[in-house]
């Protein structure tokens, strides 16, 4: 089955929600997803298949920045570089809306999504003390040009 990255729709909560509450120990509430989705300077992007959601990511467009709020892909899917792909779009995504720069906060203890950014480019630019709420844990900053 062919896999094909679109916007995220308000429809889509039921099936972002079981993949946020299965890759993160604090997930989002739908709440505050309709949020994003009403932001204006937010954009989210699924990875489809047939009808099945394998992942999604987010990124908020300041103005020549991009925030990178999440990448999730859910755990039957890992290991096909749907990861990749939705950070690819996501980035391309900001590009095209004027980011010359993306940064995202990742978990040190995080060894898949940091191989990941850094196979994509990120570098390491600083860490955010306590970042993390349900254990204290840093928050390590990176950073990509575009």
């Amino acid at each position: 089955m062919e896999l094909r990255i679109r916007e995220m729709r308000r429809r889509d909560l039921d099936q972002i929600l079981e993949i946020e509450e299965l890759c993160f120990p604090l997930p989002w509430s739908r709440e505050s997803f309709l949020t994003e989705l009403k932001n204006p300077l937010a954009q989210y992007i699924v990875a489809q298949e047939g009808f099945v959601l394998q992942g999604y990511a987010g990124v908020w467009l300041i103005f020549d920045e991009g925030h990178i709020t999440n990448v999730a892909v859910h755990p039957r899917a890992r290991g096909r570089r749907i990861g990749e792909l939705l950070l690819a779009n996501i980035m391309a995504l900001a590009s095209a809306n004027g980011a010359v720069v993306v940064t995202l906060e990742v978990r040190p203890s995080n060894d898949a999504a940091l191989s990941l950014y850094r196979r994509m480019g990120f570098e390491e630019k600083g860490h955010r003390r306590g970042y993390y709420l349900d254990n204290g844990e840093d928050a390590l900053i990176m950073v990509k040009k575009l």
